[in-house]
This record gives structure tokens, sequence and C-alpha cells, in this order.
């Protein structure tokens, strides 16, 4: 059995430590709990209690605005579970200066969009090299050197040997502001004259061109990244033509006027991948004439499409008759859990009274304390697990009632207790995988602190009088604050753009793999 210890969590900035009693930092009976069964001090024993477990229907819908696209996501993907999911990305266009000019009698050459996706950086290949190669420099005229082309794969999720025709429109609904709230499922209009297209074979390749003389470089492009031409005509008329009127005179004018560009793909399979936001470009190379010149000046414009821009991820589903008959029963549980992120499900569990009273008898007959706690959720094996990675990261919140708030019937979220008061202790975790690379793979989520406050006297916080309702699990992790020195907030995570999706043995009577609570107690 592979034991692989995932995401282990960066102290969390915010949380101040103070001391700990050793019962109240044992999140794995495997690791930290050891000091208790040493030379006899303590007996261990591991009982297994029910839980119910079901869906959480988010009606295929996410906050994607800029605010929470860490990466993009691009591609269509079509199989017999979860049905076709189709992602498709739009943003806006600023210039790098208002008011420009662009010289006289200016005439576009070309235009280029450069998408940036993530790829398999220990994946290259070497495509060509050519030690023949002419480059030629404003300075030196041509110049004898030898151009060296990188290839690497992609990272996808699907059917990952498809192509995929990527095309670009101008969008015609005003997008905004960067820091407006936007949902994946919102509706945008954008003009039915592609202006860009490209066939994406599912690499991206990176050129190197060095002087054949010394090895200096003479061009380095040092990302690698999908290069789609774009409708030089379209920019002449709408960018050059307009050189000296409004439209081009300021930010508020020119994102009104040049709303911004919609980015998809046309196919409806093939696979997904993610791309990163604030490294897309858009270069205009142009050239215009001299006075006392007989040749024009060639040069280029770079728009600006990154940071503080409106990014908004737009998300389409056409699910299967097999995810249309799922339950959501949060009562008895479901028997089989379908999660997904980007808006799919995600899975609840609560804990019964009845597990509560029988937790707290073995604790009281035994006279002992819970070492650890945890809960076990294993893939459904019908889930093709061959063709697709199983998911390797998780969120897990608790769902909790403040009394104390205005609305003390809402139900709330926020960080587990457990990692609130246990981040930062040597072996904590907020989950481990096992058995990836096996047919049948399962996962532990550390509950530890939150059981014992649940079921053991005198350990629960005297300031915490907030009500446990339940956990919620998404796939997806964690996002680090700007500065990387701990997390950014139970809000910020990487669901709003995770391709994964896997379905799970939920609450089904008689199945030894069903979802349950694992609680090690010992005694001295």
């Amino acid at each position: 059995m592979i034991h692989t210890i995932k995401k282990a969590i960066t102290i969390f900035s915010l949380v101040v430590f103070g001391s700990v009693i050793l019962y109240n930092c044992e999140p794995d009976v495997d690791a930290l709990g050891e000091q208790l069964f040493l030379n006899g001090a303590a007996q261990g024993k591991e009982e297994a209690f029910d839980v119910i477990a079901y869906n959480i229907n988010n009606h295929d819908t996410i906050r994607t605005d800029a605010a929470k696209l860490a990466y993009g996501v691009l591609g269509a993907f079509d199989e017999s579970r979860f049905g076709m999911q189709k992602a498709s990305y739009l943003t806006q266009v600023k210039l790098s200066t208002y008011d420009p000019d662009f010289g006289t009698n200016a005439t576009v050459d070309s235009v280029v969009l450069v998408i940036k996706p993530r790829y398999a950086t220990d994946s290259v290949t070497t495509n060509t090299v050519d030690d023949n190669y002419t480059y030629t420099t404003a300075a030196d005229g041509a110049v004898n050197a030898k151009k060296v082309v990188n290839t690497y794969p992609a990272l996808k999720f699907g059917k990952a040997k498809r192509n995929l025709t990527i095309n670009v429109n101008e969008v015609t609904t005003f997008l905004k502001s960067a820091s407006d709230t936007v949902k994946s499922n919102a509706s945008y209009s954008f003009n039915s004259q592609i202006i860009g297209s490209k066939v994406f074979n599912g690499s991206v390749s990176s050129v190197a061109v060095t002087k054949d003389d010394d090895g200096s470089a003479l061009f380095t492009a040092s990302t690698p990244g999908i290069r789609i031409s774009l409708d030089k005509q379209f920019f002449q008329d709408k960018i050059i033509a307009k050189k000296d009127k409004p439209e081009l005179s300021d930010a508020s004018n020119f994102i009104r006027y040049f709303n911004g560009l919609r980015i998809s793909v046309a196919e409806d399979d093939g696979y997904l991948f993610q791309f990163s936001p604030n490294d897309i470009e858009m270069i205009m190379y142009y050239k215009y004439e001299t006075t006392g010149s007989t040749t024009k000046t060639q040069t280029s414009y770079s728009f600006i499409l990154g940071s503080g821009n409106a990014h908004i991820g737009q998300y389409e589903y056409q699910r299967s008759n097999e995810f249309n008959a799922i339950g959501y029963n949060s009562n008895s549980g479901d028997a089989k859990l379908y999660t997904q992120a980007m808006g799919g499900p995600s899975i609840g569990v609560k804990i019964p009274e009845s597990s509560i009273n029988d937790i707290k008898s073995h604790i009281t007959d035994k006279k002992g304390g819970i070492i650890s706690a945890k809960i076990r959720i294993y893939t459904d094996p019908s889930w093709d697990n061959k063709n697709y990675a199983k998911p390797t990261e998780f969120t897990l919140l608790r769902k909790y009632i403040d009394p104390s708030s205005d609305n003390p019937a809402k139900v709330k979220a926020g960080f587990t207790n457990d990692l609130l008061k246990l981040a930062g202790i040597p072996g904590y975790t907020i989950y481990k995988s096992y058995n990836l690379d096996q047919e049948q793979a399962y996962y532990d989520f550390v509950v530890t602190q939150s059981i014992k406050e649940m079921v053991e006297d005198g350990s629960k916080d005297s300031t915490d009088t907030t009500q446990f309702k339940y956990f919620k699990i998404d796939l997806g992790s964690f996002l680090q604050n700007s500065d990387g020195t701990g997390l950014a907030g139970y809000k910020f995570t990487s669901t709003p753009f995770n391709t994964s999706r896997a379905v799970f043995i939920g609450t089904e009577a008689g199945n030894s793999k069903r979802v349950q609570l694992l609680v090690t107690y010992g005694t001295k």
C-alpha cells in the first residue's frame, strides 16, 4: 500500500498556538500519536462509526471572476458519468498607452494572441534543431545562428490525444471591472465573426536562437505558449483607424468601445487544460511612414490582458442521464457521491447524534481519550480510474451556526478547528491519500480536534459557541496569500478552475467501504 501525504499545510499565519495538551494535538495515530504507545504507555484501538454522506447540489455554477481565477480553463470533455463540460474564457483588453500615436499611414502587418497553458516541464522533446538558421536583426542584419524548438505536452484532463480548435471572438457585452462578482453560468454576447483561430494539438513549444560565433542569445521565448494569429483588418479598423478619437483616449472609454475577447473551443469533446490569465499576451505588429524615408518603419504595440482586467470563466454543462438521476439526500445520505469541481457537486458529511453518543460511550467505558479521528472515503470501483487521474487536491470546511450573528439560523462556513489549532504541528495534514496507483483509492480527512470538541467534556474551547452542522469536501486546494506566508482564507481555493471529478462510495448500507468516521481512542 502506498501511503502518500498530500497537501501538507503551510503554517496558517493568523493562528496563534499556545500550549497544547498531548491528546489535543494528535491528528494521526501513525505520526503524532505514537508517543502514547511508547513503552506500553497507552493502549489504542480504532473503531468505525457511521456518518451521513451525501451530494451537495451547487447547480453547476461557481464564482469565476478575476479574484477567483488563479488559472483559467479552456476545452471540452464529454464522458458517460458526468456528461459534457465545456469551458470558455472572457477577458477585457486595455491599451498599454492611451491616446496612442501610431505614426503616419500606419498599417497592421499581423496581430498575435499568446496563451500559456500549464505544461509538463519534465517531458520536453526537442522537435527541431536548425544549425543553418539565419536570424535578422536591425543592428547586424542577417546573422548565422542555431534555432532550437522544444515541445512540451500541456497538462490535460480528458481525452488527451484529441485536437481542439481554439476560436477568438469579440465580446459585445460590457465586462465591468475586475472586482465585480461573476458566476460561471453568466451569459455574455459576442460577435459571431471569428477574429482568430488555431488548431491546438495538445503541445506547446519554446524557441531559442543563438549566434553561431559566440553562442550568445538572439531570441528566447522562455515560456511555451499557443500563438493564435488574429484578423489584421479587424485591428486596422478597430484600433489604428481610431487614432486621435475619443475611443482610445482613456481606459473608461476604451473598455466600453472594445469590451474584450472570448476564447473558446469549437469541439464538444476532448480535454480541459489550464492557463495563466495574467500571462496572456496580445501584440500588434505594424508599420508607418517616416518623413524623408522611402521605406516604412516597422514596430509593435502591446495590449494589456493581465492583472487589473476583468477575467471570467464561462462553464457549460450537458449532464448525462445517470448524473441527472443522482440524489441530494442530506437526511439519509446518497449511495454514490458524484464530486466535481468548477460548479459540480460537493460532498457533505454529517455526524449523526447516534454516532456521537456511541463515541462518548466508548470514552466513558474505557476512561480514555481520542487519539485520532478521520473521515475515510473510497473511490467507487465503477469510476474509470484507468483513463482519468484520481483527484489529488481537496478542501475540507466545517459548516456551523453562529448564534451571535444577525441571522442565527444561517449556516456559515470556515476552516475546521483542526486546521486552526493544529496547523504547523509536525505531521499534520488536512488529508492523506492512499493507493493512488491502484484501481481503488481512498482518502482520510483529519477531524481529530473537531470530534474531540463534540464528545469530550472540557475539551471545547470556551470561546467557541458555534453549533457544528456538517463537513463539506470539495475538489481543489486552499490557496496561499500573496506573500506566501499562509493561507489566503477559506473562500480562496482552486475549486473554480480544478478540472477533476470522481465518483465515491457514499452512505451505502452493507458496503464495508462506505464513508465512515474512524476514531482511535486510548487509555493509559
